[in-house]
């Protein structure tokens, strides 16, 4: 990995679920030291819970893990901002959106995400790749 990355939450659950392919994949991507946001921690934890299974003491621990394992970016006025101008302008889900934003005020050039689309440069400086395809 080059530059500075941002890992979405469906690529981090791998880590505690799925196959072993993919969690391997997700190790790497976790070893990078990605930047991860407020919405995914919390995305993180009620999966967690709800489908992997997790007690919430579980989940809490978990999520402590990942404050430990990566950087991370809190969601602030700006970031709402621009992740609604990225809703709009990429017809992406507000989830999405706020995802993308957040990577890019971090300053990440890569994106991990299993769920947009692989290859999809953002402003022109963010490119979302799929760590399961490659």
């Amino acid at each position: 990995m080059t530059g500075k990355a941002f890992a979405d939450t469906n690529v981090l659950l791998y880590l505690i679920g799925g196959e072993d392919a993919r969690r391997v994949k997700a190790e790497a991507v976790l070893a990078g030291r990605p930047t991860i946001s407020t919405q995914v921690v919390n995305e993180f934890v009620a999966n967690a819970v709800k489908k992997g299974g997790r007690s919430r003491e579980e989940a809490q621990e978990l999520a402590l893990a990942l404050l430990v394992c990566c950087e991370h970016r809190a969601i602030d006025d700006g970031t709402i901002r621009l992740g609604l101008s990225l809703f709009v302008r990429y017809q992406l889900s507000i989830w999405d959106g706020m995802i993308l934003a957040a990577a890019l005020q971090a300053g990440a050039d890569t994106l991990y995400s299993e769920d947009m689309q692989h290859g999809q440069v953002i402003e022109g400086r963010l490119t979302i790749v799929n760590p399961f395809k490659t």
